[in-house]
Order: C-alpha cells, then sequence, then structure tokens
C-alpha cells in the first residue's frame, strides 16, 4: 500500500469528475501531479500541486482551480480538512486512525512492503564494476561495485527484471602489459631473479600466476619468442585475474549474471557488425578530426579515419572508429557492446563508471541513440573517488597491490556491512571520506551503527516482552491484529507517517536512480525511533512495555515491529544483513 499513490490517484479522479462535469476540459496533462509529504509538517499530512500544474492548460487561475477541486478531495475518506495554502496549493490533514492503520499494513506485508509495479518487469541492463583484469581491484571499484548492486536491487523492489552484468575489458594493450608481467613472474617461478621493470605489473598477486604456469607448462616458454606466448599468457593471466575479481566481489556479495568480453566481440565479428550497420544508416564518413583545443600533443597529426557522425545525436564533435592503420578505437568496441546490449532485449541500460571516464558520456548517450534509432536509453552513472583515511590520516599502499590499496583489504579490515553501508552514504557523484576509526566506533555519529543499534534494540524489547509479558504473542500476524488507535503520542504518528513514506522512496530513488536515497531514509527512520526510546525513558507512560496495559503494550510493539521490517527492508536494498544483537 503507497498512500501518497492513492491520494495521487483521489485527486486525478477529482480531476476527471471536474471535466465530465465540463468544469474543466478533457486531455490535461496529469503527469506533473504529484501529492507528497508538506514541506512543513504544522501545513498536513499531503500536499498536492495539481491546481498549480493544471492551471495553465485549464485556463484558469490555480487558485480558483484548487476552490473547485476542494469539496471533491474533502469527500474523500479520512481526509478530515483541505485547506488552499498560497497561490493554490492544497493541504490534506488525515485522521490519525488512517495513520495508525500502516502499522499493520506493514507487518502483513513484511518485508515486501514498498515493493511496487513501477517498472512493470521491463528489462534493465545495470552494467558495474567492469575493472580492468590486471589486478586486484581497489577502493575506487569498491564504491562503483556497491553503488551498482545496490541499484540493481532498488530496481528490483521496483518491479524491474534486471540483469546485472560486467564488462571484460580483455582486449588492448592492457593486457599485453598483464601477459608480459605474468611471463616475468613465470620466469620468477622457474628460479630466476627478476626485477620489473617500469611500465609493467609489480604487485605480488602474480606470482600464483606465474607458478600456475610453470606446472602447466614446465619452462616451455622461458627463453621462447614473445610471439609464441604472448596470446596464451594473455588467456591464463586474465582468467586468473577474472577468478580473483569475482571472489573479491563474492566478499561483498556481489555476484554478476553476465560477463561480455571485449576480445569476444572483436573474435565474433561484432564490432565490424555494428560499424556496417552505422554504415549503411549513413552514420559513417571518412574525414579529418579538428586539432584538440590547447596546446597540441607531439604526436598529434590531420589524419583522415573513419567518423561516426556523433553530433547528430547530442555529442560535441564525431568520433573515430577506426585508427588510421585501420584497427579499431576504443570506442569501437564499446558501441558493438552497446549495441550487443540492446540486441539482447535491453532498451534501458545503466552504466557505473568512475568519474575519470566522464568525458566519454556524450560519445556513448549519442551511440546509443544511433544504434538503438532512438529506442535505447543509456543512464551514466559517474562515481566520485574514496578517501581511504584512518583517524583522520591517509591509508599507505597495500603491500600485495603495489600501487594502491585493495578492496579486499578494506573488506577484511571493517567487513562487508559497514564497507557497502558507508559507500552509500553520499551521492555517487560526490567524493567520499571512508575512515576506518569512524566507521567502527559504536556512536551515533556512525550511520551503520545507528541503524544497526536501532534494529537490535526493537529485537531486544521483543525478547524481553517474551520474557516479561508471555501473554502477548509476538509473532507479526498476532501483532498486526492490536488495537492501532492506541498509538495516539505525538512521536508515534510522526513515525508512522515517515514509515509510511517507504513505498514512496522506493519508487521514487528508483526513477531517479539512486540508492543512496536508502541510507538516508534509514537514518531518519532510526533517528525517528531512537527518539522516541528516548521519550519513554523521561516519560514511563510512553515506554513500550506496560504491564497495566497489555493492548497499549501490544499496540506499541507493533509498531516497533514494523520500524523493524521497514529498516530490513531497506538494508536488503543496501545488500546490508540486519543484526538482532550489538556485540
Amino acid at each position: 500500500m503507497n498512500v501518497f499513490a492513492d491520494f495521487r490517484r483521489a485527486v486525478l479522479d477529482a480531476v476527471q469528475q471536474l471535466a465530465a462535469q465540463q468544469v474543466l476540459p478533457e486531455g490535461l496533462p496529469l503527469q506533473a501531479v504529484t501529492v507528497e509529504p508538506p514541506r512543513d509538517p504544522s501545513h498536513g499530512d499531503l500536499a498536492t500541486n495539481a491546481a498549480m500544474v493544471l492551471a495553465k492548460p485549464a485556463k484558469l487561475n490555480p487558485r480558483a482551480l484548487a476552490e473547485k477541486l476542494q469539496p471533491l478531495l474533502s469527500r474523500l475518506p479520512a481526509v478530515t480538512a483541505v485547506e488552499i495554502a498560497g497561490p493554490g496549493f492544497i493541504n490534506l490533514r488525515l485522521d490519525p486512525s488512517h495513520w495508525q492503520a500502516q502499522a499493520a499494513v506493514i507487518l502483513k506485508a513484511g518485508t515486501a512492503y514498498g515493493d511496487s509495479q513501477l517498472g512493470r518487469n521491463e528489462p534493465v541492463n545495470v552494467e558495474y564494476v567492469s575493472a580492468n583484469p590486471t589486478g586486484p581491484m581497489h577502493v575506487g571499484h569498491c564504491r562503483g561495485a556497491v553503488f551498482g548492486d545496490a541499484l540493481a536491487a532498488l530496481l528490483e523492489k521496483a518491479g524491474y527484471a534486471v540483469c546485472r552484468e560486467y564488462y571484460i575489458n580483455d582486449a588492448g594493450a592492457q593486457v599485453d602489459v598483464l601477459a608480459r608481467s605474468a611471463h616475468l613472474r613465470y620466469r620468477e617461478a622457474l628460479g630466476e631473479s627478476i626485477e620489473i621493470p617500469e611500465g609493467l605489473y609489480p604487485g605480488d598477486y602474480l606470482k600464483p600466476v606465474g607458478a600456475a604456469l610453470v606446472k602447466q607448462y614446465g619452462d616451455r616458454f622461458r627463453d621462447a619468442p614473445e610471439a609464441d606466448w604472448l596470446q596464451t599468457f594473455r588467456l591464463a593471466a586474465t582468467d586468473a585475474m577474472m577468478d580473483m575479481i569475482r571472489e573479491d566481489l563474492a566478499a561483498l556479495n556481489i555476484r554478476h549474471a553476465a560477463f561480455t568480453s571485449e576480445r569476444k566481440l572483436h573474435e565474433d565479428g561484432l564490432v565490424q557488425q555494428a560499424f556496417d550497420r552505422l554504415q549503411q544508416r549513413g552514420l559513417i564518413y571518412t574525414g579529418v578530426l579538428e586539432p584538440p583545443k590547447g596546446k597540441l600533443p607531439e604526436d598529434w597529426e590531420a589524419r583522415p579515419q573513419a567518423l561516426f557522425k556523433a553530433t547528430e545525436f547530442g555529442d560535441d564533435i564525431d568520433r573515430p572508429l577506426k585508427k588510421s592503420d585501420g584497427s579499431w578505437t576504443y570506442f569501437g568496441a564499446d558501441i558493438a557492446y552497446h549495441d550487443d546490449k540492446y540486441r539482447r532485449g535491453f532498451k534501458q541500460m545503466i552504466d557505473v563508471w568512475g568519474a575519470d571516464h566522464g568525458g566519454y558520456v556524450k560519445r556513448m548517450k549519442a551511440a546509443v541513440k544511433a544504434m538503438s534509432m532512438g529506442e535505447g536509453e543509456l543512464d551514466i552513472k559517474l562515481v566520485q573517488m574514496v578517501n581511504l583515511l584512518d583517524d583522520g590520516q591517509p591509508v599507505r599502499m597495500s603491500k600485495r597491490a603495489g600501487t594502491f590499496v585493495t578492496l579486499r583489504d578494506v573488506v577484511d579490515e571493517v567487513g562487508k556491512d559497514v564497507v557497502r553501508f558507508i559507500m552509500l552514504t553520499r551521492k555517487n557523484d560526490a567524493q567520499l571520506d571512508f575512515d576506518f576509526k569512524k566507521v567502527t566506533e559504536q556512536s551515533k555519529d556512525n550511520p551503520v551503527f545507528y541503524v544497526q543499534y536501532a534494529h537490535a534494540r526493537i529485537c531486544s524489547v521483543l525478547r524481553n516482552a517474551r520474557n516479561d509479558v508471555p501473554s502477548i504473542a509476538t509473532d507479526d500476524a498476532a501483532l498486526s491484529n492490536a488495537d492501532m488507535t492506541r498509538l495516539g503520542h505525538e512521536a508515534e504518528l510522526a513515525l508512522l507517517k515517515l514509515l509510511a513514506n517507504w513505498p514512496r522512496l522506493v519508487e521514487s530513488a528508483a526513477e531517479a536512480h539512486e540508492p543512496h536515497r536508502i541510507a538516508f531514509f534509514l537514518q531518519e527512520v532510526a533517528a525517528a525511533f531512537h527518539g522516541l526510546w528516548n521519550v519513554g525513558r523521561d516519560d514511563v507512560t510512553a515506554r513500550f512495555l506496560i504491564a497495566e496495559d497489555l493492548e497499549l503494550t501490544r499496540a506499541r510493539l507493533a509498531l516497533i515491529r514494523a520500524v523493524a521490517i521497514i529498516i530490513a527492508s531497506g538494508l536488503a536494498v543496501m545488500g546490508v544483513t540486519p543484526v538482532e544483537e550489538m556485540r
């Protein structure tokens, strides 16, 4: 049950009634009509902008239109007052019983409360992580991994059919560098003393790869020319790196359903096929790129290339798909990859990239528009850097990785739940500080602890109720039959109204592709619950367990159990396990 969606439908019904009475014209655009909580709770329980957004197409003054809607909205069940504010905003006040009933609704639905059919099972491809398979993932990959996985879970809760995908960048020069680095470790495993030259990967993570190659091939490739072993070592090293990446992601409880190889796109001819389709539509031409702005690079030269007419689809300049020597650009393969996703049935695609790829956004969106002939939609979410600290001081690099702190280092240090929660406490395009000391301290300033503590406190109250008031059944089915009208305290009603926001928040966060809103909401719910706890600490009549009033106790247990359900539901989207005891 979505209170706000229900009342929005009621507002739209009122508009249709006025249209049927010829008070309003037929066919008014209703998409922008909203029903949401007013910014100031003193203004009421719900606010709608219907009169404001429909006044112009209806050729009426907003306040005059609001006055026409007012009597119809006053007749709605549970509405106790309809007030017109300012130039035409409409505020509704509801009978407290409407909010009190939400506790039973939540208890009966369980963690499915907030599930939505917004997506109508429409396929959505969420591609995230996609780190180059050249070594262990670093903490920056960690943030993108958590963001992408939480976004996928959020879209699933909102009713979309989600495919979690990883694009393996296993073609190009960086994989050759990986193969050469693995060959050095192979020689090392054969007993040679080696030095890692600049430009190769120095981390110890390639030592097991070298040892495995020795086990498989002996000394066959020790002194062989590069041409004899490069492809073999490329495949072996890439497979080993992907196994390591999958293990690291599993430590965060992240598992992709699909893996697409850039190398396979080339081998299967999909890059050429995508190029041919663009060419057939007249979107490829041979031309010379304009010189880049500012100082020219020393190696820049004017040269004819196969260019994609990206400017016809919103890009700033046309883009090369082939180099002057006839080889493909990275963009050529990326077009083929997104074309492949579209042909697999994904009209909606979401890519999660590092912020350093920001300059690539316009061309990729242009390519999707062109390849899908306008049917495909690509949203690219850029994830900013993570500043890794320990009590305010920068954390030193990982010895194993050689140049950076790995994802696994962080997960092993504080656990997956802490990592996942903290990575969602800022919007994806804002920088984030991850301080080992702060994220593990037990204080209200630590959002992970604050939310988990609320859930654990509720579990503790329910355990105490089973011991101290055994006559009260504390299962959800029994609690849902409590007399919720006993929840009359101002703080209780405020908490119920906040919980009723959960289905609306799921839909709005899913539409905006912003899973961080879940973390913000859970912190708000936790704060409201802790506030209610503190009321009971100061006022014995407001406590959860009132031995002399079992009906009031049952209702209050129902309320806090509803809070626990919402917290567990939100944490599930974030991929965090709710705890029943704090240790």
